[in-house]
């Protein structure tokens, strides 16, 4: 997953490059297209690959976790 992660990204760069490097009737496209896999492929691709062993609930703020963090704050300001 990690390689191809790595492939996309490098082919989308190598894309928007040619498009601002050459000068061709089709740059403009070579660089969309180029954002379009950056934005579309690889930046999905690059959130799934992070997040996919991931608990969700850890992220997440419940009242549980703003009385704990209200309550170390509290700890600190007696010191």
């Amino acid at each position: 997953m990690k390689y191809l992660i790595l492939l996309a990204f490098i082919a989308s760069l190598a894309s928007i490059i040619c498009g601002y490097a050459l000068d061709d009737v089709d740059n403009q496209k070579l660089i969309g297209f180029g954002v379009l896999g950056l934005f579309f492929v690889v930046i999905p691709l690059f959130s799934y690959h992070r997040w996919k062993n991931k608990k969700v609930e850890d992220y997440m703020l419940t009242k549980e976790k703003l009385q704990e963090m209200r309550d170390k704050e509290g700890d600190t300001r007696k010191l």
